[in-house]
């Protein structure tokens, strides 16, 4: 069993949703990239509600012109191979919330793409760096181990909590 290593956060100053998944997986840390399993959905789902598309860099571009931002609970942890379940819970450490939400203190929803996002989020991090008013919403994960949800339900939830998440910052909070 080895680590598992996170990425820095992708975020641009006026960041409004921060999109949380529980640690890169293979794939992604072998080629450095945020859902880069060919199966996963997070960016066909992207595509389908922003229409972000193009090369790893051109979609990230695109995803801070969405005011999105996009990182990990965890900051690393022993894991043999890809699924969340086999994440080894006494080695995980949590990312720095208190200062990415000091930094970027215009993030108003906390998105996590899975249960297991949520998860490690109520248990390593909630309580400790969150005391303003962020909406947290748990979707369906974009993982294809997440095969019991078809990819229109997932795109169905995730439209939801993004329109949502706009109609918000149409609203000036």
């Amino acid at each position: 069993m080895e680590t598992s290593e996170g990425f820095p956060p992708v975020a641009r100053s006026d960041a409004r949703i921060l999109i949380l998944g529980s640690l890169p997986g293979q794939r992604s840390i072998a080629v450095q990239q945020y859902y880069a399993h060919p199966r996963n959905a997070f960016w066909p789902i992207m595509k389908a509600l922003f229409g972000i598309e193009g090369d790893y860099r051109d979609r990230l571009a695109q995803l801070l012109e969405n005011r999105i931002a996009l990182w990990d609970v965890l900051r690393c942890s022993m894991r043999r191979g890809s699924l969340d379940a086999h994440i080894e819970l006494g080695s995980a450490l949590a990312n720095d919330f208190e200062t990415f939400l000091h930094r970027y203190a215009d993030i108003r929803l906390i998105a996590f793409n899975g249960k297991k996002a949520e998860q490690l989020f109520n248990r390593f991090v909630a309580g400790t760096a969150i005391n303003r008013n962020i909406r947290k919403t748990a979707l369906p994960s974009t993982s294809p181990a997440y095969a019991a949800m078809p990819f229109s339900g997932k795109l169905a939830q995730w439209r939801r909590a993004m329109t949502a998440a706009s109609d918000d910052s149409a609203g000036g909070s």
